[in-house]
């Protein structure tokens, strides 16, 4: 029966649509309107609530203000008493990654799993009074826009020209001409696929929750996998020319010398197996500034005994991924026994396991105990807040 209720959870998120049609009709495709996607939903947090998340150090934060047409940006964390400066209109709150500091916004997420996690980036919430906006622009990755309180006028365009204003703080689109526009109510929702330029302006006082997805450069993965290659290479063997010969200009690099290195080079092989692993590292590798804390001390036995009782979460900051016989947990990685493959797995969909779902056995006997207890001593999971009935 969860399965029955989680499809029709999604397909009214989208619009009376399957995840089967929006994937193969409209992701990174063209962009759709879904009136009434979250019935009743106001928000999860209120604008005072943002601000205070602003003011802390481990929170990214932005404030974006238009003055007379000319654009500016802070970057927090703020104080409190900035907010009281601000004017009366044309700004807007930007707060990334509330789902690392808000139990409900790792909820709301939960409900585009149909989406990859290995694709999703984070929600961010903004807030702006009347006028308040972050001026025309696109962005490199698919978006699904939700209002929350207030509302939210969207103009959207399919433009080619995506020239940027040289010198402006943001990437303020040069020559945006609308195309459509839509007005967006408490629940209503609009998905953006990449590369769309678009421009929301507050209608009044509002709040809009932004469910991103991670589109990694080439150069950026690239770059990064060459990291990953150095720390996983094992290469053996020395540079050796026991045939040298006699040069005219000793400061010339000789083809001789171009040849033998290219030919040590030419070990360093890589295969679909370790792209995936790679993978699994790179996108769930915390981002900067996420630290995570350690929990008092327990024994192991203690442990245990919670873990009957309570059953087990992620931290609201752990990414988890899994291929194959191969699970990731913020950047690390290990080799699942098949013993516990698949409760693994359901950690790393569901982000919790429930307590019913264990073993009755001695706990602290089983290897997935222990690998759970370093997971929890290193901060990566809390004991659940409840109990999920089966």
């Amino acid at each position: 029966m969860k399965k029955i209720r989680k499809n029709t959870q999604q397909k009214n998120l989208l619009g009376g649509i399957t995840p089967h049609q929006f994937l193969s009709e409209y992701w990174q495709k063209k962009p759709l309107l879904i009136r009434g996607a979250s019935l009743d939903f106001m928000g999860l947090l209120s604008a005072d609530e943002l601000a205070g998340l602003a003011c802390e150090e481990q929170v990214q934060s932005r404030l974006v203000i238009n003055r007379q047409g000319k654009w500016q940006a802070e970057h927090g964390p703020f104080d409190e008493t900035r907010f009281a400066k601000l004017p009366k209109r044309d700004w807007t709150l930007l707060v990334q990654g509330v789902n690392h500091h808000l139990p409900e916004a790792a909820t709301l997420l939960q409900q585009f799993n149909f989406i990859p996690h290995a694709r999703l980036d984070d929600l961010m919430v903004s807030y702006a009074p009347d006028g308040g906006g972050v001026g025309p622009h696109f962005d490199s990755y698919g978006v699904f826009l939700l209002q929350g309180q207030g509302k939210r006028l969207w103009r959207i365009s399919e433009q080619a020209d995506l020239t940027l204003i040289e010198g402006a703080p943001l990437r303020i689109l040069k020559n945006f001409k609308a195309e459509q526009e839509y007005l967006l109510a408490p629940g209503d929702m609009l998905y953006l696929p990449p590369k769309i330029a678009h421009w929301g302006v507050a209608v009044g006082e509002c709040m809009t929750y932004s469910i991103g997805f991670r589109a990694p450069s080439a150069q950026e993965l690239a770059a990064q996998f060459l990291v990953y290659l150095e720390e996983n290479l094992n290469l053996q063997g020395l540079y050796a020319d026991p045939d040298l010969k006699l040069q005219k200009h000793p400061a010339k690099i000789s083809k001789q010398m171009v040849g033998r290195v290219a030919n040590m080079l030419n070990k360093i092989k890589w295969d679909k197996a370790d792209v995936a692993n790679f993978l699994g590292s790179y996108l769930s590798e915390p981002k900067d500034g996420i630290v995570f804390d350690a929990p008092a001390k327990m024994s192991l036995n203690d442990f245990c005994k919670r873990l009957k009782t309570n059953g087990i979460a992620l931290d609201l900051k752990s990414q988890t991924l899994f291929h194959d016989v191969y699970f990731f947990i913020n950047g690390e990685q290990f080799e699942m026994s098949s013993e516990y493959a698949e409760t693994l797995k359901s950690l790393a969909d569901q982000r919790q396991l429930a307590a019913p779902k264990f073993c009755d056995k001695n706990l602290a006997s089983l290897e997935l105990a222990h690998v759970l207890y370093r997971w929890y001593q290193d901060g990566y999971l809390q004991f659940s807040q409840h109990q999920e009935a089966d």
